[in-house]
């Protein structure tokens, strides 16, 4: 008789021998006791987690001549040809490879029919998600009026991508993740029936691998029975298998790190490279092996969450209390960014060579956290008394020649008359250029004038506004004017707001601003128009 793999061989057969699922099973044995079986289920979960078995007990639990609280009795001619795959009451289908209408169609011929033997008729399709948008429509008016002899139990493991009108019809379990606990309890039973001996530890190393899959569990273990024939499977026995590393090579990586050791955490990577280690689950572990120590130094009473033993969790503790809170977050992000980028990559060493050169050096990083850790490790070797000299500047080229200060920019030359002359030649040119809004407003109703005779080189700028007297004094408004025309004409012009008065004491004379400027400079003005 040809060999059975470990998942075949044990699948349950009653709902008693299904483990991790006991709200599902606890509410489908109800039903099958008091006889409120529906019409439609929708199984969904991660792989691994009992939907396609459920669903099968389910099939011979509903058609079993002598069920027994709720289970399949196993024994009765419909149960054993259910278990057979010969009954035509339990039809599967995978949707994956029949996901068109078509075939959707020859199930709702099919239902037209009674079962020949037994109370119902069962269709079972998996991965109903791979379904066509046609095919869910074929489907649907079967699904919300099925004859009273049908049932279909729908198992997927993206619930996401089912219609709403699809889900609205059925009734929807979903399946957790088996707990590591329950894994290893279940594989420790199964390997007292298979007489292979086997160290907890390592059971509950594998079931920490199967991530919450029993089925991926029994596969794994099956690998490593397989690779270790006759011989006691020990938990270095089972890292050598899958390809992992022992948390003792994690410790000294970690102290490598810290201590800012690059050579160091090469060699360790490199050893573990000649060792075979595959370089995805090296990095998924090293980042879960950082979360149990972040856990640990952030937490009390974690030993059922950490799932590790009294001495490794004392271990864990000591090495949490030598590792600042902030670096440990930083390693952890660095190494979930690159659990993404490694999954794809040709050259995973190299991108794993360089996550351990990020984490030992952040000086190769600029965001927040990076700077943080840098702070940290200068303030480390204040208080330890070591020197932290200071980068300098680096030089500036300019040509063949190389300075180490910056030229300092010469200030501009005064401007003269004819450069005043440019200025209100292009006034509203450079008025434009100010930012202010309701300082441009004022200066468009404005009159720029100078002194041509004298060779002062102060700019009058006169307001027509008598309003603009907010202006007057305001030095920031003076020196952005003063930046702008210095900007268009290349020379520094200082420059001194006035008001164009409308009044003057009762007689409303209007003031000449040349009279202004002559009693400011104390001079003869001549106002170029």
């Amino acid at each position: 008789m040809s060999y059975t793999a470990l998942y075949r061989k044990f699948r349950p057969d009653t709902f008693e021998d299904v483990k991790g699922q006991d709200h599902i099973v606890t509410t489908l044995k109800n039903q099958m006791k008091a006889n409120r079986i529906g019409h439609a289920y929708l199984f969904c979960g991660t792989r691994g987690t009992g939907k396609t078995t459920i669903a099968k007990i389910l099939a011979r639990a509903v058609n079993c001549e002598h069920p027994v609280d709720g289970s399949p009795c196993n024994e009765c001619e419909s149960c054993r040809a259910i278990r057979a795959g010969i009954s035509t009451n339990v039809i599967e289908i995978d949707a994956a490879s029949n996901n068109g209408v078509d075939n959707i169609r020859e199930i709702r011929e099919e239902v037209a029919y009674r079962p020949t033997q037994g109370n119902y008729k069962v269709y079972i399709i998996d991965e109903v998600h791979m379904l066509s948008t046609g095919a869910f429509n074929a489907l649907l008016k079967t699904l919300e009026e099925p004859p009273s002899y049908v049932i279909f139990i729908l198992a997927t493991t993206e619930a996401n991508k089912i219609p709403v009108t699809i889900l609205s019809r059925c009734q929807r379990y979903d399946f957790r993740r088996i707990s590591i606990d329950t894994i290893s309890e279940r594989l420790m039973d199964l390997m007292e029936q298979e007489q292979v001996e086997v160290e907890e530890r390592a059971i509950r190393y594998v079931a920490k691998a199967a991530d919450g899959s029993m089925r991926d569990a029994l596969s794994l273990l099956d690998q490593c029975i397989a690779f270790y024939l006759g011989e006691t499977l020990t938990y270095d026995k089972v890292l050598d298998v899958l390809g992992t590393v022992d948390t003792e090579v994690f410790a000294r990586l970690l102290q490598r790190i810290t201590s800012q050791d690059v050579s160091g955490s090469i060699h360790i990577l490199e050893t573990l490279v000649i060792q075979g280690k595959e370089m995805g689950q090296f990095v998924n572990d090293f980042t879960w092996y950082l979360r149990n120590l972040l856990l640990v130094k952030t937490s009390d009473n974690l030993e059922d969450v950490l799932d590790a033993s009294s001495e490794n969790l004392k271990l864990m503790q000591e090495e949490a209390e030598a590792i600042e809170l902030s670096s440990l977050m930083r390693y952890i992000r660095v190494f979930s960014d690159l659990s993404s980028q490694i999954r794809y990559a040709s050259q995973k060493r190299v991108l794993v060579e360089i996550a351990l050169i990020k984490l030992t050096k952040p000086q190769m990083e600029t965001n927040m956290d990076s700077l943080v850790e840098r702070i940290r490790q200068l303030e480390e070797k204040l208080e330890q008394g070591i020197p932290v000299q200071a980068v300098p500047p680096a030089p500036v080229v300019m040509g063949a020649a190389s300075v180490s200060k910056p030229v300092q920019k010469e200030k501009p030359a005064k401007a003269a008359p004819e450069d005043l002359r440019q200025v209100r030649e292009k006034w509203f040119a450079i008025i434009g250029q100010v930012q202010s809004g309701m300082f441009r407003q004022y200066l468009q109703r404005s009159v720029p004038k100078y002194n041509g005779d004298t060779g002062d080189s102060r700019l009058y700028v006169e307001f027509q506004d008598k309003n603009a007297a907010m202006f007057i004094g305001n030095e920031e408004d003076r020196q952005e004017l003063e930046a702008v025309i210095e900007s268009q004409i290349g020379k520094s012009v200082e420059v001194e707001f006035l008001i164009q008065e409308a009044q003057k004491h009762t007689n409303l004379a209007e003031i000449d601003i040349d009279e202004v400027i002559k009693s400011a400079v104390h001079m003869t003005v001549e106002a170029e128009e």
